[in-house]
């Protein structure tokens, strides 16, 4: 497992390194079907990905190899799901909140993570046996992989909570998610809403900054694995939001997810 984790890792920043040259560009923006903006920086950070991954005889689920047929991939009990750019709507509004995600499914369980944000250098990682981690600098630190765990932090953090702090989406605020935080006002009296973009809201949860994360919007797989695993070896959940009780599984025919909470 650790391993994987270090080629995960490794392969993470690599990408990252190749969006920040496209992103201190003037880039060109395509959109897809879905009118979702696609640029070169997905791109060449999946085959950066891909190429890596491609060591570890994993299977690979991306959003740019989306084509895959459930056929094929049905029996697959050990995945790699991969976002080679997460928030590209963050990326193209040029507000540095977007990463890679790159995640080891085992079982249609998430049981290792990589979060990495290019612009911060921040590295948030995990696995169920070792736990949660947040490492600041990351790209200066990789070379010293078989130290990564004592250079990063523990999660989650000691952080100070005088208020129940919800972190929404900057881009997918439904009034259903409203709801939800009107209901949680009622319940908990003082509440600071944090808004941030990509996968960085559920790492707020697994690193102790946030205290739930509503998500009542369409999300895909690969949005949600890797900090899935992050915030599931920190100690909290992604449960579906209509089966509380139900934590979110990935490698389904349908690579949407139900619209979830992300609690400790």
């Amino acid at each position: 497992m650790n391993k994987l984790l270090l080629t995960a890792i490794s392969a993470s920043v690599k990408a990252g390194a190749e969006i920040l040259k496209i992103y201190n560009t003037d880039f060109e923006v395509a959109y897809k079907e879905d009118e979702s903006p696609l640029t070169l920086a997905d791109k060449n950070a999946n085959e950066i990905i891909m190429s890596f991954l491609a060591e570890t005889g994993i299977p690979v689920l991306s959003e740019e190899g989306r084509s895959i047929p459930y056929e094929e991939r049905k029996n697959w009990k050990r995945l790699w799901i991969v976002d080679p750019l997460d928030g590209t709507k963050e990326f193209v509004k040029k507000n540095d909140e977007f990463t890679v995600n790159i995640a080891l499914i085992e079982n249609r369980k998430p049981v290792m993570g990589v979060v990495y944000a290019p612009v911060l250098d921040e590295l948030y990682f995990g696995d169920e046996e070792s736990g949660a981690f947040k490492l600041l600098q990351a790209s200066e630190k990789i070379n010293r992989a078989e130290k990564i765990h004592a250079l990063s932090s523990k999660l989650p953090l000691d952080i100070p909570k005088p208020y129940y702090r919800i972190v929404a989406s900057r881009s997918h605020l439904t009034p259903e998610t409203t709801a939800y935080i009107d209901e949680i006002s009622k319940a908990k009296g003082k509440i600071k809403i944090v808004s941030k973009g990509s996968s960085l809201k559920i790492c707020m949860v697994a690193e102790g900054a946030a205290d739930v994360y509503p998500r009542f919007a369409p999300t895909s797989e690969w949005d949600t694995a890797a900090g899935h695993a992050v915030v599931l070896a920190s100690g909290g959940r992604i449960v579906q939001a209509n089966s509380p009780e139900e934590e979110v599984v990935y490698n389904k025919e349908d690579i949407l997810n139900p619209w979830f909470i992300v609690k400790r």
